[in-house]
């Protein structure tokens, strides 16, 4: 282990986890500026490059150190070659809590592709097939990891949607098999008119497009059907609720809180007119 400078440290290219400015890295910076780091990093030198080092395991905690004002963190030095730190680096985070499902998507995504590089799986000690052997690591069928694999195919913009829970996992399988120029048709019109494809309408855009017949104007009139589990929503503009509501409150959390304060005044109307009876 040693004491590394920040400024010769790199994140690895093409890390699939996102580093978040949330809350929780809010508690990290705490903890560091209390404690300092106090799980060294894991890094590797990066090939042709002297003094410089590209992080395995600890992106969160490198964030943090940089927030915190150090200069310098320690860390754990692998040589490692660029295919054998992806698989250790992808290894070492799947098992987290709360993986968002582009993070397990280009986690897979790395994984199988530095395999695959390695050489075939037979060389590695076994006759299962690569994406075959990360599922078995991971408990999970070789389809499903198929399936996460097939999400990298989709637009940021998608996937980000897929992130905070407006698409179901189902549906954005579906949705990868389309060609980006659809891909952003579709985004167009989930923006413009507030709702996202249901499975049906994301298989039968992905059948239209192996049959060639996936337009503007198709997926324009698929769309506007109604589906149903289509529900009546109300939209309240953020400006109004801002000084009402904790600004920390998720999405979520803003949700409930304007039910329970519905609740309430509910509950004091009645009141009201129980006293004028």
């Amino acid at each position: 282990m040693k004491q590394l400078p920040l400024n010769h440290i790199r994140p690895f290219e093409g890390h699939p986890y996102k580093i978040l400015d949330n809350e929780e890295m809010n508690e990290l910076i705490k903890s560091v500026q209390q404690h300092g780091i106090l799980s060294p990093l894991i890094v590797r030198p990066i090939e042709g490059k002297t003094d410089e080092y590209e992080i395995i395991s600890g992106h969160r905690r490198c964030r943090a150190a940089q927030k915190a004002g150090l200069t310098e963190v320690p860390a754990l030095i692998y040589a490692l070659n660029r295919d054998e730190a992806a698989i250790k680096l992808v290894d070492s985070n799947l098992h987290r809590e709360h993986l968002l499902p582009s993070e397990k998507a280009f986690a897979y995504k790395l994984k199988y592709d530095a395999l695959r590089h390695q050489g075939t799986s037979s060389q590695l000690g076994t006759k299962l097939r690569t994406d075959e052997l990360i599922a078995r690591e991971n408990g999970e069928s070789r389809n499903q990891v198929q399936r996460y694999i097939r999400l990298t195919e989709l637009i940021p913009e998608l996937l980000d949607l897929m992130d905070e829970g407006k698409i179901a996992f189902s549906v954005g399988v579906e949705l990868s098999f389309l060609d980006d120029a659809s891909q952003y048709t579709l985004l167009d019109i989930i923006e413009r008119d507030d709702r996202t494809p249901s499975y049906s309408q994301a298989f039968r855009m992905h059948q239209a497009m192996n049959n060639e017949r996936l337009t503007k104007s198709f997926i324009e009139r698929l769309m506007s059907q109604e589906k149903p589990n289509q529900r009546e929503t109300v939209k309240i503009p953020t400006e109004r609720i801002r000084s009402l509501v904790p600004q920390k409150y998720t999405a979520k959390q803003t949700e409930e809180y304007i039910v329970k304060a519905l609740e309430h005044y509910h509950r004091y109307l009645q009141r009201q007119r129980d006293r004028g009876r």
